[in-house]
């Protein structure tokens, strides 16, 4: 699915007539400076703008602590966007490596008097989209849940006919709004259902929905995720994609169709279908491995796809070995022989290739492996593969700690 910046959310949701705080984004410490004096009020907050989670509890790599500050001065602004603009913000969600803090999101600050969380996403269970709600607002949801779960509710939605007024007054009094503040907040949640029906969102999450010390209802925060299956009807939004927050391995798998997510590995993998996927990440797990990716290439991938497939694996430096794990079904075996020849040839990578194929044209695959002159390391059964690609990450990890080289002549 598509994420796109807070910034982004707001700037979309006022459009709609949904009350978000007043505000703007930098890229630069003095364009933050500069829009605090626009807004002509000390009172302020600043954001650093990730595509993750966590950021007030988040740290930079220069050990700047929080990517949420609120301050009460232009010179005070610039000093925190000067330690948020241009480096990583390391959060719960967005691993070690952290994301590039390339804008801040510089609005007013509110005095709320309560805060509540308000969701709308796409849920399996009622077969369409439902409201969820908690009257604790402000922190993480997951907590809520997991502490107090009598404090979530779920209120289904007809996505026929929309929320009715009896449940976004049933919604609102969960949340606790004040009762003279119950039709107001119905009617921001109105625009938001619509919102998130007319813009194909799988998810809208504000935390907090807010009560201000002004008897305002505002949407404090914004998340907005979009089903990537709509992009073709959606392009404004989908050209708000922001790939510098993106693993760039996933960026270019998506441009070749092919399904890649990355993980903390060293054993690369390329299977066909989803299932098989899953079930060759556990089979390496269960032989001692670590997986350093998820990447299906389909039912029915080209040769040139298999070829970028095994480039974006093999750009992973922690990658020791690769498994590639093929039941020819729509797919040919053949097919993805070739694919593997081709990208060995043209990128020269020297990580071993544990090769499992099965299925539609399996001989013909094996002869035309057997005749290239390569080095791919056969194997007949998903058993037998995976203890190779263990035990080769094993000897290549040991060598390279060795500074040795390493060959295809590798003792299984």
């Amino acid at each position: 699915m598509l994420h796109v910046h807070e910034y982004q959310a707001q700037k979309m949701m006022k459009q709609f007539g949904i009350n978000c705080p007043n505000g703007n984004v930098a890229e630069t410490p003095a364009e933050a400076q500069k829009i605090a004096e626009v807004l002509h009020t000390p009172d302020l907050v600043i954001k650093a703008q990730v595509l993750a989670g966590g950021r007030g509890k988040g740290t930079f790599d220069n050990g700047f602590k929080g990517g949420v500050h609120v301050t009460s001065s232009a010179k005070e602004l610039r000093e925190y966007a000067e330690k948020m603009i241009g480096h990583l913000l390391i959060t719960k969600q967005t691993g070690s490596k952290g994301r590039p803090v390339n804008k801040v999101f510089v609005c007013e600050r509110y005095y709320l008097r309560k805060e509540m969380y308000f969701a709308i996403l796409m849920d399996r269970k009622v077969g369409g989209p439902a409201f969820v709600v908690s009257p604790q607002g402000g922190m993480d949801i997951e907590q809520v849940a997991r502490d107090s779960p009598d404090k979530i509710f779920v209120e289904p939605i007809d996505i026929k006919i929309g929320p009715t007024q009896e449940q976004t007054k049933r919604v609102a009094e969960q949340m606790g709004f004040s009762s003279g503040k119950i039709e107001e907040a119905q009617a921001q949640m109105k625009k938001m259902y619509d919102f998130f029906m007319q813009h194909d969102c799988s998810l809208l999450e504000i935390n907090p929905m807010a009560e201000t010390s002004t008897g305002s209802v505002m949407a404090m925060d914004a998340k907005l995720n979009f089903d990537e299956n709509a992009s073709f009807r959606q392009k404004e939004v989908f050209a708000m994609r922001d790939k510098s927050q993106e693993d760039p391995r996933e960026v270019k798998a998506g441009e070749h169709d092919l399904n890649y997510i990355g993980l903390d590995g060293n054993i690369g993998c390329l299977v066909n279908g989803a299932g098989l996927a899953m079930a060759t990440l556990d089979i390496i797990k269960l032989y001692g491995g670590n997986p350093a990716n998820f990447l299906d290439v389909g039912g029915g991938a080209t040769q040139k796809q298999v070829t970028e497939a095994i480039k974006i694996i093999s750009s992973d430096p922690n990658v020791k070995s690769i498994l590639v794990n093929i039941f020819g079904g729509i797919m040919k075996c053949d097919v993805i022989a070739l694919g593997l020849i081709a990208a060995v040839k043209e990128t020269g990578i020297k990580i071993p290739l544990v090769v499992r194929l099965q299925g539609t044209n399996v001989d013909a695959a094996r002869k035309i492996m057997e005749e290239s002159g390569l080095r791919l390391i056969s194997a007949d059964d998903l058993d037998e593969a995976a203890q190779k690609a263990v035990r080769i990450s094993e000897i290549v990890s040991l060598a390279q700690q060795a500074q040795l080289g390493v060959s295809f002549e590798i003792p299984i």
